[in-house]
């Protein structure tokens, strides 16, 4: 039976790659004609202001209820009433579930958080789809999950689906475990579900604590760009709006039960980037490159810091027809300009607390 996809609930959707995801859905893919439901707690990194043209366009300003097709809910994934009332609401028939604790430096200091909201989190979402849509087979429920579950590879080779799971910090760790709740409630209940693992996302509306924006906004600001250890950790780097179409493809004709690798293709040391960056950015916004260099600061290095991720995704390239189709040129001149052209809304989500954590996270 084809898939329903008519009231999409998505979690997480104010955070960085769901609030891209819901924009995805209505601005860039006709063909889907449905609903988009965004629940998020709205937590340090969720914001609101990063829709605020999807709620005037599809959201409670728009012309029409027909043309109303955005719905947000303010709520935490581990309420379980919450999550009750809004499937029932709704008539949810599909769940992407983005809503996560997802900063590694984060889960070292706070890893009771993202234990209850990674793990308890997804296990109330999974119970309450399991009950609501009893056995109905043009349901889904689809898990964004993380290459980080995976380990740490050394100079070569790829995680695969088929590579063991080998988390080595308290974020990984959570994530693992939700994927194996996720895996666990199709095989012992039949809930019909699909699994995603993404390599490093990055694009428009990230939260500045994540390497690019940081990187970025630390040098329009002149401070300084600390750097892990000899910064040759390998990240493999993924475009966002890549990423959701390839999410897109999966909810449509992803195999109940499967899961899929996404990734760049694109493995870059941080050191390197952080080059590459300074070269945009100083092109882009007119400032010295050399002055940019010398505020390289190499830190101590994280606890347990894996040094390589690099994702195969033939399979989902194979059965679902899915290819990158931004450079990473492309994408990184596209995701400077925008931090550069939108300041307000660096502003709007900088707090106290951000930038507290900032400076206990990089002495």
């Amino acid at each position: 039976m084809k898939r329903k996809l008519t009231n999409i609930l998505v979690t997480g959707g104010a955070g960085f790659i769901g609030s891209n995801f819901i924009r995805t859905m209505l601005k860039k893919t006709p063909e889907f004609t449905g609903r988009i439901i965004n629940l998020d707690a709205l937590t340090y990194a969720g914001n609101i202001k990063s829709l605020e043209d999807i709620e005037a366009e599809f959201g409670k300003y728009a012309v029409d209820e027909k043309s109303r097709r955005y719905f947000f809910e303010h709520g935490n994934i581990c309420d379980r009433k919450k999550i009750e009332e809004i499937f029932c609401k709704y008539d949810i028939d599909t769940v992407v579930h983005f809503a996560a604790e997802s900063h590694v430096d984060r889960s070292i200091l706070q890893p009771e958080t993202f234990l209850q909201t990674n793990v308890m989190g997804t296990f109330t979402l999974l119970d309450v789809a399991k009950t609501h849509w009893k056995d109905r087979n043009d349901v889904l429920f689809h898990h964004v999950s993380t290459d980080e579950v995976y380990g740490s590879l050394g100079e070569t080779g790829f995680f695969a689906e088929t590579t063991a799971y080998d988390p080595r910090s308290p974020y990984s760790a959570s994530k693992a475990s939700s994927d194996h709740l996720v895996m666990a409630y199709c095989h012992t209940y039949g809930l019909p579900i699909t699994l995603s693992n993404c390599s490093n996302n990055y694009g428009a509306f990230q939260f500045p604590e994540k390497f690019i924006p940081l990187m970025i906004l630390n040098m329009l600001e002149g401070k300084k760009l600390p750097v892990y250890g000899d910064g040759k950790n390998i990240r493999d780097w993924l475009f966002v709006d890549d990423h959701n179409f390839a999410i897109w493809n999966i909810i449509n004709n992803g195999r109940v039960g499967e899961k899929y690798n996404i990734g760049g293709e694109n493995e870059w040391e941080n050191i390197t980037l952080l080059n590459r960056l300074i070269d945009i950015v100083s092109e882009k916004a007119n400032l010295n490159s050399n002055k940019l260099r010398d505020l390289i600061v190499y830190v101590k290095d994280r606890p347990g810091h894996d040094r390589r991720y690099a994702i195969d995704c033939t399979k989902i390239k194979n059965e679902l027809g899915w290819k990158q189709s931004v450079t990473f040129e492309e994408g990184l001149a596209k995701t400077v300009c925008w931090y550069i052209e939108n300041s307000e809304w660096t502003e709007s989500i900088r707090s106290k607390s951000y930038q507290k954590w900032i400076e206990d996270n990089y002495k």
